[in-house]
């Protein structure tokens, strides 16, 4: 997710590459001008960090480098279940905000909750990755099951698409377009809309008809609605493992 959110970064033009330094265990494929190393490179304290390994390394990496990130201006933390009280109480900055993007930051149409310190900085440097919403730890919380997880649910839902259109005759190269056209632009749609999804619904489904009989199926003892809430349920009750163990 880091790697996304700077490749978009550096094609919008708001980051400048060769001020960017990547500190990782072993090297990767950046982008052109970036630089990488074990540790960070001596002189001043860059402008911001951003964390972005596995909430579980967050003691490792505190150890590691918070000495030498100590009084940085700015802090973002883009670790799933990590608050920031646990940031605060191992590294030392100016400001510290968390993150939750989601993966189409990748291409500018993300969904990206921030909660923390707020400032002009923070929303300028967000602001090419798509849609931003700050608000408090909670919702942030919240934010990351449904936006940050929701596009995994959303290409399972492209394959089974995918796989019922083969189940009806289509071929599973052509199935597979038509199901990824067929959301992109469904999606495309609802977000310049100005009706709700479910007036767009009745657009598309008449009495009586194909689309009609498909809904019942979904609509049956709201099956659909209740294996996202049970969905979801499962992504929240993982995301509140993971802030317990972080507060260790």
């Amino acid at each position: 997710m880091a790697g996304a959110m700077l490749r978009r970064w550096i094609d919008a033009g708001t980051v400048d590459p060769a001020r960017v330094f990547v500190v990782n265990r072993q090297d990767r494929a950046l982008p052109r001008g970036v630089r990488q190393g074990r540790a960070f490179p001596d002189g001043p304290l860059p402008d911001a960090v951003m964390l972005g390994m596995k909430p579980q390394q967050i003691d490792a990496v505190a150890e590691a480098h918070g000495a030498r990130i100590a009084g940085v201006p700015l802090l973002i933390s883009i670790l799933a279940g990590v608050e920031l009280a646990s940031l605060a109480g191992r590294f030392r900055a100016g400001g510290i905000v968390r993150a939750m993007p989601n993966l189409p930051v990748a291409i500018g149409k993300g969904v990206v909750g921030l909660a923390g310190d707020r400032s002009a900085p923070v929303d300028a440097l967000m602001r090419p990755l798509g849609l931003v919403e700050w608000g408090d730890e909670a919702g942030l919380d919240r934010l990351g099951v449904l936006a940050g997880c929701g596009p995994a649910f959303v290409y399972r839902f492209i394959d089974a698409l995918a796989a019922g259109g083969v189940s009806i005759g289509f071929g599973e190269e052509q199935a597979l377009r038509l199901a990824v056209a067929t959301v992109e632009g469904a999606g495309l749609l609802a977000a310049q809309a100005e009706l709700p999804p479910s007036a767009l619904v009745e657009q598309v489904a008449s009495p009586g008809g194909t689309t009609r009989k498909g809904l019942d199926v979904l609509d049956a003892d709201d099956a659909l609605a209740a294996l996202l809430r049970a969905t979801l349920g499962a992504s929240a009750r993982r995301s509140a493992e993971m802030a317990a163990a972080a507060r260790r």
